[in-house]
């Protein structure tokens, strides 16, 4: 079983630039996108497809948005992470219950979208209290696990490396800003140490410099490589062990690209 996320920084224009060859080139059994920034019926124009699409769009119009995609019999599915979401929270969170074959219980897939923040304002204000948000959410999930009652796979942008290795130029943004710093880096040491979470893609490409996912439209980043490794598939342990190889697509040149994040796909042998 293969699964794709990406954050496409607007379906529509990533449809232009040349999505749709991507995907039929991957073709994997479930796709999670985020930054979608459409309706369902946009969202409908762009995929035709069998497969049953999800979508949890913000109410801010033009903004967020994630989605899961698959032919893949589901169960129950989940938007939002609280009652009373705030508007600034919406469109960031979807949970889809899977029927996976080979799997005796259910698989529960989060497409997300975190706030990327920006120091010093009220935005990463929001990302803190979204952050505080996901993970009450995750260790009542991180519970199910150790039950034996649910496999989990939380992925999509969480706009946060964890590491030096996890950017190129971790000197000049340590602690100066928003993705970078120590509060935000602390969520994520939380999640993997403490409720028992695997970073997928970290585990398949070893102790080494990226893979980057996410590289500035500005000057030369993309040429030069010089990126951020912000999209994860944040895995349970029995799902993780199964996890058999990771890619990132890197299009050839940075005009073809159709989105600032490369999609970054996972095959699990099941």
């Amino acid at each position: 079983m293969s699964i794709s996320t990406v954050n496409v920084n607007g379906i529509r224009a990533a449809s232009r630039r040349g999505m749709p060859q991507w995907l039929t080139s991957a073709a994997p059994d479930v796709l999670l996108l985020q930054e979608v920034r459409a309706n369902r019926a946009q969202l409908d124009e762009v995929f035709d497809t069998d497969d049953t699409i999800h979508l949890h769009d913000s109410r801010l119009k033009g903004r967020a948005g994630v989605a899961v995609i698959s032919a893949l019999p589901h169960g129950e599915v989940r938007t939002g992470l609280t009652e009373d979401e705030p508007d600034v929270d919406s469109g960031r969170w979807l949970e889809v219950d899977l029927n996976v074959p080979g799997l005796d219980r259910p698989l529960t897939v989060v497409s997300t979208y975190l706030h990327s923040g920006t120091v010093g304002t009220e935005k990463m204000d929001f990302k803190y209290a979204h952050l505080d948000r996901v993970g009450e959410r995750l260790q009542a999930l991180a519970s199910d696990m150790a039950a034996g009652t649910r496999e989990v796979l939380v992925a999509g942008d969480f706009n946060i490396v964890r590491t030096e290795r996890d950017i190129k130029n971790w000197k000049g943004n340590y602690n100066k800003t928003a993705g970078v710093l120590q509060d935000e880096i602390n969520h994520l040491d939380r999640w993997f140490d403490e409720l028992g979470f695997v970073d997928v893609h970290r585990q398949l490409a070893g102790e080494v410099q990226g893979p980057y996912t996410w590289w500035s439209w500005r000057g030369k980043a993309y040429d030069n490589d010089a990126g951020w490794r912000i999209d994860y598939q944040m895995a349970s342990p029995g799902l993780a062990s199964a996890a058999r190889e990771a890619h990132v697509f890197r299009a050839p040149t940075w005009a073809e690209r159709f989105s600032d994040h490369a999609p970054l796909t996972i095959s699990y042998d099941l």
